[in-house]
């Protein structure tokens, strides 16, 4: 079955829990990006940190590998190959020098070549209310430039996770000609159930685009919980398919069209003016 037309496509989301070893990853994975494929998917995603889940820094760099020595990538690639799908690996941690990862998204083309590489561009430093403390800062390096891929549908801007709380990275990528905005995470569940779904169909209605928002979901191995509740959302904010919190598929049909007449009727991108503060002070 296929949900393809020349203007239209079907877009799947990949939900994962991902543990502490690759390999097991790296199958589950495999497994729902054929599910995907098979029921016709012609863009697929996985979610941020999809072959390994782990917070310590010793054991998260003993798997790393650099990016022309991943093992994960190269299958990866294959399988785009095979499958003959565009390929959202929605981030792999990569070796870059000392001792730092990136976290990096990679688009791959139904070739099987990387069509496009992002660098996660905000780091999760946070002490949550329940007592949970990520610094990402101490493992990774944050990448410096945000990053629009060609797709056959039109730009796909890219994302990670604790990304999405800053709203003019996307408006940005909006102006910058993206029509959809990938947004693979690893959320918490504490913020998760406070913030996700708002901040996911909110992306969305400032800008116009299709979103695709891949996550990690439930307990994992590490000892940490994540939300799940992965989203395809249209540019007027429709949630037009969500996850639970188990490893499964979600699929939506895409018409492009959809992009230009939301921002017809709202041009919220092209409106805005610039401003000057005026701070009132007492007295």
């Amino acid at each position: 079955m296929s949900g393809d037309s020349p203007e239209r496509f079907r877009a799947a989301l990949v939900q994962l829990r991902c543990g502490r070893s690759i390999q097991p990853n790296l199958e589950m994975a495999e497994r729902l990006i054929r599910q995907a494929a098979d029921e016709g998917a012609s863009y697929i995603q996985t979610p941020e940190n999809t072959v390994l889940m782990e917070l310590d820094k010793p054991v998260a760099f003993a798997q790393a590998r650099e990016e022309d020595e991943s093992e994960p990538l190269a299958h990866f690639r294959q399988l785009a190959g095979e499958l003959q799908v565009w390929l959202h690996i929605g981030s792999i941690a990569v070796k870059v020098g000392g001792d730092k990862l990136a976290n990096r998204s990679f688009v791959i083309s139904p070739k099987g070549e990387i069509a496009a590489r992002y660098d996660k561009l905000h780091m999760f430093d946070v002490d949550l209310p329940n007592g949970e403390v990520y610094r990402e800062s101490e493992t990774y390096r944050p990448g410096s430039k945000a990053v629009l891929a060609a797709l056959p549908w039109g730009r796909l801007g890219l994302s990670i996770c604790y990304d999405l709380r800053f709203a003019s990275l996307y408006r940005a990528l909006a102006q910058n000609g993206a029509s959809f905005l990938a947004i693979p995470s690893a959320f918490t569940r504490e913020t998760g159930r406070a913030h996700w779904r708002t901040l996911v169909r909110a992306r969305a209605i400032e800008t116009g685009c299709f979103v695709f928002a891949a996550t990690q979901g439930g307990y994992h191995e590490m000892g940490r919980w994540t939300h799940g509740h992965s989203m395809i959302v249209s540019p007027w904010g429709e949630v037009l398919a969500e996850a639970g919190e188990a490893p499964q598929v979600i699929i939506a049909d895409i018409d492009p069209a959809l992009v230009a007449k939301a921002r017809a009727a709202v041009p919220a991108l092209s409106g805005g003016r610039e401003f000057d503060i005026e701070i009132a002070e007492e007295g």
